[in-house]
């Protein structure tokens, strides 16, 4: 009897680990699986026997020591003021904004101020396991090139403010530059968009109203920040005698299109008014901290079952882009709030960093997951390491125990971004070297 030959397909890249956390399904972990990747695609997940007999590649990775995460979504930066890292510590956000921030803005952001600072956020980002972000600040043409240089993937913030910057002269200006730039990469495979008027306090009633109209009708997100501080809402009630969630539910704002940053002021009332609405909440929990902000009632949102996602801020309040400590700082600080220690779980603060963000970028179909069909946006965690062993629960692990540091490979539709804590697609040196530049140029003004 002639004896059954087994074919084996060929496909890109296996990647075989000790543990696979898809995050969907929820609170799930593979053992000695692998994930198989074909045309940039997730196309398997199974054990790695049964793998090693179905699937042959000439690019296979066996990470014995590795979690492998979706890649972790970073749903709130303002990624190019990492060149302003440092610059204005240990204020209040308003003191912080005016005196500083906004000052120093107005001498030196240009174009290259703001591809530059963006190329040094992603090449952090990326060697922390990030593989998304999204991003609001001046000159987003200029983000989108460090962008398309680098192979991360992005929503570029179509920013709007009603005072005039070296960006543009006004709020129509913004607008019209903003809807250009979608319509410049509404194909692109990486880059998508969403309109990013930057808080109530900045933006007036009718561009917010032309904003919702656009966005409606481009079925693009909008990103705001949000009942950050007391000072805000006082604010608000002086200028408008209404809070800012009461007044954009008057500009018929709430919606499931709208992420709303930071929310450190809420009453019940509001909370249940998001959830009517399927408003999503970013939490920026370290830049909270620093800039004595406020706490965000985590443990109500989610019991209340809005969508909460986690952002890092930017690196001039936070002041790092580091996706596994805001993890941390997301679930202790959801306990303490809350008074109940089994609030924000360690997989709940995982899918926070992953699914949650992709869902509030309406990414959700193709990232954020580890999911067959999803696109190969993967970030390997090696927990063979002192303060990371014994592994009881890998989850657990990378949530209360690990660093950036052991993030040794990141993977972006299937293309190997960072090979063993090397970037292959940006120039770390040329990188250094202009922050270093920046640095000199700055020092001058804040020492």
């Amino acid at each position: 009897m002639p004896i059954k030959q087994t074919h084996q397909q060929h496909v890109d890249t296996i990647i075989h680990a000790r543990w696979i956390i898809p995050v969907e399904p929820d609170n799930t972990v593979y053992e000695y699986h692998s994930l198989v990747i074909q045309h940039g695609r997730i196309i398997d997940l199974l054990a790695t026997p049964k793998c090693l007999k179905k699937y042959t590649s000439q690019s296979e990775h066996h990470l014995e020591t590795h979690a492998l995460t979706p890649g972790f979504v970073n749903t709130h930066t303002h990624a190019a003021m990492s060149l302003m890292r440092g610059i204005a510590d240990d204020l209040p956000l308003m003191e912080w904004l005016s005196e500083h921030i906004w000052p120093a803005e107005g001498k030196h952001v240009d174009y290259t101020f703001v591809e530059e600072g963006t190329e040094l956020a992603i090449a952090e980002m990326l060697r922390s396991g990030t593989t998304t972000f999204n991003d609001m600040y001046f000159f987003p043409d200029a983000a989108a090139k460090a962008i398309e240089k680098s192979g991360i993937r992005a929503t570029i913030g179509l920013i709007m403010i009603d005072f005039p910057s070296a960006w543009a002269k006004d709020a129509d200006d913004y607008l019209h530059k903003g809807l250009q730039l979608h319509e410049q990469y509404h194909h692109h495979p990486l880059i998508s968009t969403a309109f990013a008027p930057h808080a109530p306090y900045t933006v007036s009633d009718k561009p917010l109203e032309k904003i919702k109209t656009y966005a409606e009708k481009l079925d693009i997100p909008i990103h705001m920040h949000l009942h950050e501080t007391e000072h805000e809402l006082n604010e608000s009630i002086k200028n408008y005698g209404m809070r800012p969630i009461a007044r954009l539910q008057k500009l018929d704002l709430l919606s499931p299109l709208l992420s709303a940053v930071h929310m450190t002021q809420l009453e019940d009332e509001e909370i249940t008014l998001l959830a009517r609405y399927g408003v999503h909440v970013v939490h920026c929990p370290e830049s909270n901290l620093k800039l004595a902000s406020g706490f965000c009632p985590v443990g109500k949102l989610i019991d209340s079952q809005i969508n909460v996602a986690l952002g890092t801020d930017g690196a001039a309040s936070n002041n790092d882009l580091d996706m596994i400590s805001e993890m941390r700082s997301a679930a202790l600080l959801a306990k303490a709030v809350s008074g109940n220690a089994a609030t924000l779980a360690a997989h709940e603060s995982l899918k926070m960093a992953t699914l949650n963000g992709a869902k509030a970028l309406g990414l959700n179909d193709i990232t954020g997951s580890l999911s067959i069909g999803k696109v190969a946006d993967i970030t390997a965690i090696d927990l063979n390491k002192i303060a990371t062993q014994p592994v009881y629960h890998p989850v657990s692990q990378i949530v209360y125990s690990a660093s950036r540091e052991q993030v040794s490979d990141v993977w972006i539709q299937g293309k190997h971004i960072v090979n063993n804590r090397q970037l292959t697609t940006l120039d770390e040196q040329r990188i250094l070297q202009n922050a270093i530049k920046w640095g000199q140029k700055m020092a001058n003004e804040f020492s």
